[in-house]
């Protein structure tokens, strides 16, 4: 990578195993920040949905923490600092206001900084008949707010897991001058096979962007089996990147000019018929 170029950026997205045990899984964490750091001089570090905690509405207030309080957040500010890297913690529960409860993504800066919070916005409640079952308002509060970092001049937008499903949210960040939309995420073996590869090349296809998605590894032995295959996924909606399903490190290097160059070549921003239909923030 040219470390001059201000386009080019490097990231590794930790898909990682976890287990009921939060200091292992966290401390697993940092171990391989520590190698992605050292195998790849990434800018940007990218971990799973509920990297630190077992994924289930009856672990999230037992696991919950407040941010930037509690022991997770402080283990991801000083690696952030330590390795001077940019971290997008993946997601941890987190205890608000009023004992409310959330799924968090927390964003570092390489100073150590809390630069940013995005609270799920989407909760994931499902019923697939002869497939999952899943409710995660039984436990858990929605957030409210959208949610944008600028990592060296490139503004990139934070959603996580069932997030990836609501189109409008993603043309509001695109809207807002996204380059790159992250998504830390734990679909499941019904859901994945089916619509994970799918739904990131549609968010990048339909917005001209970055998307990235990190899931956990697959456990067969947990009670949510997740789908794995983490990706990244560039703005002409190929697959740069992927994982398979097992516990591993995967790098890219981001050029973030392709972005302005397939906006350019298949103009659909300023093509859309605004005096007909509109996506707004309200």
């Amino acid at each position: 990578m040219n470390k001059a170029s201000k386009t080019v950026m490097r990231l590794a997205l930790l898909q990682l195993k976890g287990s009921k045990d939060k200091t292992a899984n966290v401390s697993n964490a940092l171990s391989k920040i520590e190698e992605a750091v050292k195998e790849h001089e990434p800018r940007l570090i990218t971990l799973p949905e509920c990297f630190n905690c077992p994924y289930g509405t009856k672990y999230f207030r037992e696991y919950a923490e407040c941010i930037p309080g509690g022991y997770t957040s402080q283990q991801l500010s000083k690696a952030a600092l330590d390795h001077q890297v940019y971290i997008v913690g993946g997601t941890i529960p987190e205890l608000g206001e009023n004992e409310s409860i959330y799924n968090t993504c927390t964003v570092w800066g390489p100073n150590g900084d809390l630069i940013a919070k995005h609270r799920k916005m989407h909760l994931f409640d499902i019923d697939v008949k002869g497939g999952i079952r899943f409710k995660e308002s039984e436990t858990l509060s929605a957030g409210n707010d959208f949610t944008t970092i600028n990592v060296d001049g490139h503004k990139i937008g934070i959603g996580i897991c069932y997030d990836i499903r609501f189109e409008e949210m993603a043309r509001l960040y695109r809207n807002d001058g996204c380059e790159m939309i992250i998504y830390p995420a734990a679909f499941n073996m019904t859901t994945g096979p089916l619509h994970w590869e799918l739904l990131q090349r549609a968010r990048a296809n339909d917005n001209q962007l970055f998307v990235v998605t990190t899931s956990p590894a697959r456990d067969t032995t947990a009670e949510y089996v997740a789908y794995g295959h983490s990706m990244v996924v560039d703005p002409w909606a190929k697959v740069l990147k992927a994982a398979d399903e097992s516990e591993q490190i995967v790098a890219a290097d981001i050029d973030f000019s392709l972005v302005e160059q397939v906006r350019q070549q298949i103009p659909v921003f300023s093509q859309r018929r605004l005096d007909l239909y509109s996506t707004e923030k309200k």
